[in-house]
């Protein structure tokens, strides 16, 4: 077999479908966070970033900065091994502690990404227990199918955010067998809020555990940033919440938290957790300042749903097209993957302007949008400069307006 005709002609039909992954080179500007540099083509040229999941901008906060320079300074670069053997540093502990705390769980468990916290949580959790059955939500993160895949278990797909089709599964299952029903908080593509208390109350009603994402909530809801199922008081009633400290924390990393019992569990079977060396030590205290700061303050929650709020009515003065939904994800329908593409294009070559296209297979085929996240960072003068744009490429490529 020709190997590399084989791989230039799949790397062509993502070409021709405008669904080929172009990586923008940016260098995040400290202290100026949506501002970056953009090097393409020419001399660097400043932009404005408007599709990051830095969501609060908390990766260019003092407090941050300061705690991830004193840890290097202190501990030096990398943990020095797996948690097991010589990685475990007192940052770790803390951070952990800090977590638990944030969601009401006597236990709290680190890992590299978020997803491998949902990877090897999940694994685990369904490979181990005898006969489990995991229902899981039709749009789940691919970090949650792939857990699932790689336990073995089996498996049931419930409709999205549909607790009647959560309890018809449900009730086909043997009572005696394990059960876990996972699902997200905040869908990042959409945008859509999951109906965390139907939920828990049906799986409370079915003997299920429940597993929750929070990975697009944890700093934005609650009123200290425990996400969701903070906000709606419903944190004790969930088995395991997991969540990122890549996004509204601003750094790297993800965990779960839950009983005692369960994070230990984890730990000890994991491979994903067991065999990872540990987060350097200047992330975890980075994280651990994010999250001691948005635990008490507000300001960038609240910022933040105004920016989002006035952005949303400024699209609806224009016609500008987009998804409805009760979070800070505003989704600019395009509808066709070129056509997103070239829209994406032609903000950065023409009004320095960067937002990712989204394309298949993250959403599906025909929903291919612009997925915009204002942060509490962008100014009025961003948000007319972005209207504008879009309303000058609207009117060039004579897509059609929203009523």
């Amino acid at each position: 077999m020709d190997y590399e005709t084989f791989f230039r002609k799949e790397l062509d039909s993502l070409r021709k479908e405008g669904r080929y992954r172009v990586f923008a080179d940016l260098e995040r500007l400290a202290g100026r966070f949506p501002r970056a540099l953009y090097h393409g083509e020419g001399a660097p040229r400043e932009v404005t970033v408007w599709c990051s999941n830095d969501y609060l901008g908390m990766g260019q906060h003092p407090d941050v900065l300061k705690a991830m320079h004193e840890a290097i300074d202190g501990n030096g670069a990398g943990a020095g091994g797996t948690r097991n053997i010589g990685g475990t540093n007192h940052y770790h502990v803390l951070l952990e502690r800090e977590l638990a705390d944030l969601h009401g769980k006597e236990a709290a468990l680190l890992f590299n990404s978020g997803y491998m916290s949902n990877w090897a949580s999940l694994s685990t959790l369904a490979s181990r227990l005898p006969g489990c059955v995991v229902l899981t939500d039709a749009l789940n993160h691919a970090s949650m199918i792939e857990g699932i895949r790689h336990s073995r278990a089996e498996k049931l797909i419930f409709a999205h955010n549909d607790p009647d089709d959560l309890r018809r599964k449900l009730a086909t299952i043997d009572p005696a067998r394990p059960k876990l029903v996972a699902f997200e908080s905040v869908y990042s593509m959409d945008g859509d809020i999951a109906p965390v208390a139907e939920f828990c109350d049906i799986a409370d009603a079915f003997g299920a555990m429940t597993y929750i994402d929070e990975v697009h909530a944890v700093g934005l809801y609650g009123p200290r940033g425990g996400g969701i199922s903070e906000r709606e008081g419903l944190s004790d009633r969930l088995t395991l919440i997991e969540g990122t400290l890549a996004k509204s924390f601003g750094v790297m990393g993800g965990y779960i938290a839950g009983s005692a019992a369960l994070c230990d569990f984890i730990r000890s079977y994991a491979s994903g957790f067991i065999f990872s060396s540990s987060l350097p030590p200047a992330l975890a205290a980075g994280a651990l300042a994010a999250i001691r700061h948005l635990k008490a303050s507000s300001a960038e929650r609240e910022r933040q749903q105004d920016r989002v709020g006035v952005l949303r009515a400024r699209l609806d003065a224009v016609g500008i097209p987009h998804l409805p939904n009760p979070s800070h994800i505003v989704p600019v329908m395009v509808g066709d993957a070129v056509q997103c593409k070239a829209i994406s294009d032609e903000l950065l070559a023409r009004f320095d302007i960067y937002v990712q296209p989204i394309n298949y297979p993250t959403v599906p085929r025909g929903t291919e949008r612009l997925r915009i996240t204002p942060s509490p960072l962008h100014s009025d003068a961003d948000i007319e400069h972005l209207v504008g744009a879009l309303t000058a490429i609207w009117a060039k490529v004579g897509l059609k307006r929203a009523a």
